[in-house]
């Protein structure tokens, strides 16, 4: 009998980012860095994880190149670093906004989400306070695209595997 062609599932750019920040504390720590956190000691408090593991978490992000450590010295103290999202950082924020809305819309308290995200700049004469929210778009414009309307298909770097 014979097999078709499909993508290979390891060759998969969902798998290679879950590698970088597919474990529960590594968003977090995104979602505060893009708060503006940008010590440890914040870090640790904000989120209530052990300094052990939020070290090693911090040093996973800065070597995948999501955060940059950046050394530091408050006067009469040893140095010390902080941590600053990087470009690769920063494009995480739809990311973060996607799981915020599907977790407002299935698990949110009876009363509702807790956090709202706004549109707001202060330098944004368009702002509106509307509460954000994540849209699909095709390249040709075309918006709100309902998961009926997208598929995959494979990319330049797809790599094939024969199935039975």
């Amino acid at each position: 009998m014979g097999g078709t062609r499909r993508i290979d599932p390891v060759n998969c750019s969902v798998a290679r980012a879950l590698s970088v920040v597919g474990e529960r504390w590594s968003l977090l720590i995104v979602r505060e860095a893009i708060d503006g956190v940008t010590r440890f000691n914040d870090f640790r408090d904000r989120l209530g994880i052990a300094g052990n593991l939020l070290a090693a978490r911090l040093d996973s992000l800065v070597a995948a190149g999501v955060l940059l450590r950046v050394p530091y010295r408050e006067p009469g103290t040893r140095q010390r670093y902080e941590y600053r999202l990087t470009r690769r950082g920063l494009d995480l924020r739809p990311t973060l906004l996607a799981l915020l809305e599907w977790g407002d819309r299935y698990l949110a308290d009876p009363e509702g989400p807790s956090v709202v995200v706004r549109h707001h700049s202060a330098d944004d004469e368009h702002a509106c306070e509307e509460p954000v929210r994540i849209s699909l778009e095709c390249a040709a414009g075309h918006r709100d695209l309902p998961p009926s309307a997208i598929h995959r298909t494979p990319g330049p770097g797809a790599r094939f595997v024969d199935s039975t």
